[in-house]
Order: structure tokens, then C-alpha cells, then sequence
């Protein structure tokens, strides 16, 4: 299975992430564990596999 690490401004800022949905100017993730975490005023820029990395920028 891949998990991403979210990385916004440079920084890691939630890991092992399995689920992402956007809805209209945030970003909600889910890790393993069942852990959410809502990002507002951001915006998915970039998703990497082969680095397991999920960008987020803000807006």
C-alpha cells in the first residue's frame, strides 16, 4: 500500500496518508489509523508516488 507524507510550505505536516478529497478551498486527508486532518484555504499542487509525497499549497 502507499502512504503519502503531506509536505505544505516545505514542511511535513501529516504523514502516512491513505485518503484525500478536496471540496471547494480545502483539503481533507485520512492516515492509517482513521486520523483526519482538514487543511482550509489550500489546494493539492502535487501528488509523487514514487516519492510518497502529496503537496499541498496554500491559497
Amino acid at each position: 500500500m502507499c502512504e503519502f507524507n503531506v509536505i505544505l510550505n516545505g514542511e511535513t505536516v501529516f504523514k502516512d496518508v491513505v485518503y484525500a478529497k478536496t471540496e471547494t478551498n480545502n483539503v481533507t486527508v485520512k492516515n492509517v489509523l482513521g486520523e483526519t486532518k482538514q487543511f482550509k484555504n489550500c489546494k493539492i499542487i502535487e501528488v509523487d508516488v514514487n516519492a510518497t509525497r502529496l503537496v499541498l499549497t496554500s491559497m
